[in-house]
């Protein structure tokens, strides 16, 4: 039956279906090609703070491991909550980029580096009363702050390139070129790697040379993601300063920028009150959460390399307006990702208690843990679905539905996580992240027809709209 129904189609039907197949393997593979080095890069990027965390680890005195840490937790941060200059960039150079404007997307990424410029110009302004009021809220005292002052005041100023690699991060991701994102990251790594290990084994500067070992490394970033971005056909001939200063256009930038800021500020609210509730039921339960909370970083890894290419894709379909090309990489992406997430939690499954292990050696910890572990074997296939819708938005550049899906899923979550946490302890407290997860991904995924009809159908800049 089956092999005559093949033979009756007719050769329309034929060609109509292998054009589909065609069609869908193309979008899987543009997916995963985009997706694998946005993984190997999202890898690379807390790198700096770990490698620091190490060498300071074999100087002598805890004082030193303890302020490089505490010096690592400020800075990331500050570079985490001004994330929003990433993602904006991704979605307006990734439309214009589908539009083939290239007089837009250089203007897209001028302001954007005009942005992070500004703002690191600021942080190195208020470095002083910034730095002493992070430490002390930090819990930072006498040997340990003195450490973290000396690290400190020194990583502090590349600021401004730290935030302007943000843009141009943004700028290769929104062009596809996911390689050279790559290639940025891992030479910003051996940078800082190859400085660290000449100033603090060989000319022993200690604390002093692990700073500006980083600072070297983000400077560096910085002059050769330049170099790279004019090496892949960056223009700067298109850049013209009454056009980059055009009011409503700084305006729009404001707007996407303070939307996407209050989004990350609501899920950082989410994450540190999860550790607060934790911490409150003592010390062994923080100490298993922490140890488990990596788990979700891992997967989060995954996935965010996933989000991250159909913010790309989606983009560049929005600019180029072809609405089935929305269609297609929303499909390829989703299944790709499930995929993915499928098989984070089957590793969890398989291999969860030795990843503990790995985290911990103490016994009452590791038990813990292991008592908590479903709640992360089943996240991923949850968190899959808030990680990829924000991508899909983020390309999209739709930060007001960014900003209020949050907003609801962190008031959802507070909520839960109070009841729960009351009815059931740690084990409320995992299903109340759960359930913020789902809560974003459903809060997104409501709005997604009302994302492609505004979308497409308008004719004016779907960007600017």
């Amino acid at each position: 039956m089956v092999f005559r129904s093949r033979v009756n189609e007719t050769p329309v039907e034929s060609k109509t279906a292998d054009r589909t197949i065609k069609k869908m393997s193309y979008w899987y593979r543009r997916v995963f090609l985009l997706a694998i080095p946005l993984i190997l890069s999202n890898l690379t990027q807390p790198l700096l703070s770990t490698v620091d965390t190490i060498l300071s680890g074999h100087l002598p005195g805890a004082a030193v491991l303890g302020g490089v840490a505490v010096g690592g937790i400020l800075f990331n941060s500050i570079y985490w909550t001004f994330g929003f200059l990433r993602m904006a960039t991704t979605g307006l150079v990734a439309q214009a980029h589908g539009a083939g404007d290239q007089d837009r997307l250089m203007h897209h990424f001028g302001r954007a580096l005009l942005t992070a410029c500004l703002i690191g110009a600021l942080i190195l302004l208020i470095q002083k009363p910034l730095i002493s009021t992070a430490l002390t809220l930090l819990g930072a005292h006498s040997e340990v702050r003195q450490a973290a002052l000396v690290y400190c005041g020194i990583r502090i100023w590349s600021a401004p390139a730290a935030l302007a690699n943000y843009t141009i991060l943004g700028y290769l991701l929104g062009r596809q070129h996911a390689r050279t994102a790559l290639l940025l990251q891992a030479t910003i790594n051996i940078v800082n790697v190859a400085v660290a290990l000449t100033l603090v084994l060989w000319r022993h500067w200690g604390v002093a040379g692990i700073a500006t070992a980083t600072m070297a490394a983000e400077w560096t970033g910085c002059v050769i993601g330049l170099a790279l971005m004019l090496a892949s056909g960056a223009r700067v001939r298109h850049l013209r300063w009454n056009e980059l200063m055009d009011g409503a256009s700084l305006r729009r930038l404001f707007a996407l920028n303070r939307d996407i800021l209050l989004r990350t500020l609501s899920l950082v609210a989410a994450y540190a009150w999860f550790t607060r509730t934790g911490a409150r039921s003592g010390d062994a339960i923080l100490a298993a959460n922490a140890v488990l909370i990596n788990f979700l970083w891992i997967a989060g890894y995954g996935l965010d390399g996933f989000a991250n290419a159909t913010e790309a894709l989606v983009g560049e379909a929005i600019g180029a307006q072809r609405v089935s090309d929305f269609r297609a990489v929303l499909k390829a992406s989703s299944v790709s990702a499930f995929t993915v997430a499928g098989a984070i939690s089957f590793l969890y499954l398989i291999f969860g208690r030795h990843i503990i292990a790995i985290f911990t050696n103490q016994g009452a910890i590791r038990s813990l843990a292991e008592e908590f572990l479903p709640w992360l074997i089943v996240l991923p296939l949850v968190a899959v679905w808030s990680f990829l819708l924000d991508g899909v938005f983020i390309g999209a550049t739709r930060a007001q539905e960014l900003r209020d899906s949050m907003l609801i899923s962190l008031i959802g979550f507070l909520g839960l996580a109070v009841v729960l946490t009351a009815r059931f302890g740690n084990h409320g407290l995992w299903c109340a992240m759960l359930a913020f997860m789902a809560l974003r991904a459903a809060t997104l995924g409501l709005r997604l027809p009302a994302v492609e009809r505004k979308s497409f159908v308008m004719s004016e800049d779907p960007v600017e709209a």
